[in-house]
């Protein structure tokens, strides 16, 4: 697989792209949670087993994969965001692909995902969401019943953001989740039941809730944490649902 990626660097971060030996012509952008890295020739991806299982098995059915680093622990900012717009536009550029792209979204990086939904619109076919987290606020407030996470994850979101650690609480423009209904791009959360990082009663659940009251529902496959990185053929199942409009 190492002759068929590349690494380079763009605004200050460091990009991957996988090809597969036989492209079935499709690209899929992964952002990756909170752990998620890559430097100039290895990422989480890569280096981590079970997600590494699931890179090889998207590769297997044909699939341009392609990632930034996104500024590490970005938890879904505006720069994040951006820095993903334009690894798209490279990406097309650089690949023969068609331009409707998928998504697969690890934690964290649902929220950038979301916000991608909204600006990307027409360039998304599907997303898939691995044991997301979607609702920031919420999530913050959840985390203050655990002191030492809560000042970690605090002064993640204050950097990632650029807002004093001391001003996070009163800051307006983190994400709401509430911003996202009206989104009719095909979801699947996949959700592991117990082991979870982000309480699918916050998140998943959530979300299931407002696009169902939207009427556009969305699938959510609950797992046994042991199966957490044997889901790659059925995200590539997930994924080809929405390939036969060009």
């Amino acid at each position: 697989m190492s002759l068929n990626q590349r690494f380079f660097q763009m605004g200050g971060q460091w990009n991957a792209v996988h090809v597969p030996e036989k492209p079935n012509g499709f690209g899929c952008l992964i952002i990756g949670d909170t752990n998620h890295f890559v430097d100039e020739h290895n990422s989480l991806w890569l280096q981590h087993i079970g997600r590494n299982k699931i890179v090889e098995e998207i590769l297997k059915c044909g699939y341009t994969l392609f990632y930034s680093n996104l500024y590490g622990a970005h938890w879904g900012s505006g720069q994040s965001v951006l820095q993903a717009k334009q690894l798209y536009h490279i990406i097309m550029k650089q690949e023969i692909l068609n331009d409707k792209i998928h998504i697969i979204a690890e934690g964290m990086g649902a929220l950038t995902a979301l916000q991608l939904m909204e600006e990307l619109k027409e360039q998304i076919r599907s997303v898939a969401l691995i044991n997301p987290c979607m609702d920031l606020k919420a999530q913050l407030a959840q985390e203050k019943d655990r002191k030492f996470f809560y000042k970690k994850v605090k002064n993640e979101i204050a950097k990632a953001y650029n807002v004093p650690v001391n001003e996070l609480e009163a800051y307006q423009d983190l994400p709401d989740l509430a911003q996202f209904q009206q989104c009719s791009i095909p979801v699947k959360i996949w959700q592991t039941t117990t082991n979870f990082t982000f309480d699918p009663n916050l998140h998943c659940k959530k979300y299931e809730e407002l696009r169902s009251a939207n009427h556009s529902p969305i699938t959510v496959a609950y797992h046994l944490v042991e199966k957490r990185y044997s889901y790659g053929p059925s995200i590539c199942q997930f994924f080809k649902k929405y390939e036969q409009e060009l």
